[in-house]
């Protein structure tokens, strides 16, 4: 096991949550970090990213709402969600890689963490 992510539960829309995410030192300071979501019959999606120089990228559908970001010196990548909504409603997973490439979908990640958002 490479990335330890944790966090999800269940909230109620206009809620809030913060995700975490570990990984060794080895990984996590020569790779840009992510988060990406599957909601049940629909394609994963990447949420945001964030570069080992802190630059931040969001889906559309986040924007202004998730903020991503790392802590350098716990190898550790957060993802705070705010006024969720029942759409946000997926397993989130942490995952790591070529920025480029995980805007492909191409990524390394593991287990993910069920969020779920009640109207």
């Amino acid at each position: 096991v490479q990335l330890q992510a944790s966090g999800g539960g269940l909230v109620q829309a206009g809620g809030s949550l913060r995700l975490s995410c570990s990984a060794p030192e080895s990984i996590f300071r020569l790779n840009v970090m992510g988060w990406y979501r599957q909601a049940p019959e629909k394609q994963r999606e990447l949420v945001a990213t964030v570069t080992t120089g802190a630059d931040t990228d969001y889906a559309d559908s986040v924007k202004g709402r998730f903020s991503i970001s790392r802590d350098n010196g716990k190898n550790t990548v957060y993802l705070q969600m705010n006024d969720l909504k029942p759409e946000d409603t997926a397993v989130y997973y942490c995952a790591y890689g070529v920025e480029r490439l995980m805007r492909e979908g191409v990524a390394y990640w593991e287990k993910g963490t069920q969020v779920t958002v009640s109207s």
